[in-house]
Parts: C-alpha cells; structure tokens; sequence
C-alpha cells in the first residue's frame, strides 16, 4: 500500500507528469530554481514564526505557573 502526501491521493503517473510538463512550460527551467528558493525561504520564514509563537506560549505558561505556586504559598 502507497502512502501520498493529502492532495496526491489519486493522481496517477500519467497525471503527475502531465502536471510537470505543464509547470516547465509556463515556468522555464531557468526560473524554476528561483521559484523553489523563494518557496524555501517562505516555509523557513514560516516556521521561525511558528518556533517564536511556541516559545512564548510556553514563557507565558511558566510565568502563569509561578504566578499560581506563589498566590497558593500565600493562602
């Protein structure tokens, strides 16, 4: 059993070379590499902003956590 990534479920060879073919023609192989490079920096972009989000949640969540010992040491 093949495992495809959600959206190429049921394409077939045939349909995903088509898709290539179809891409190099409207793209050209010179600006293809340009395209791939600025994807990659978006998904790298994409997931510092993602890392950052979680490092502060988690800070939020200790800060809450001490917050909490101390108001209950008090009590």
């Amino acid at each position: 059993m093949m495992v495809y990534p959600l959206f190429l479920g049921s394409l077939g060879f045939w349909e995903i070379l088509l898709i290539v073919l179809v891409f190099l023609l409207l793209f050209g192989g010179k600006k293809i590499p340009e395209l791939m490079h600025g994807l990659g920096k978006g998904m790298k972009s994409f997931r510092k902003g993602m890392n950052e989000v979680e490092d502060e949640i988690k800070e939020a969540t200790k800060e809450f956590d001490s917050i909490t010992k101390e108001t209950e040491e008090k009590k």
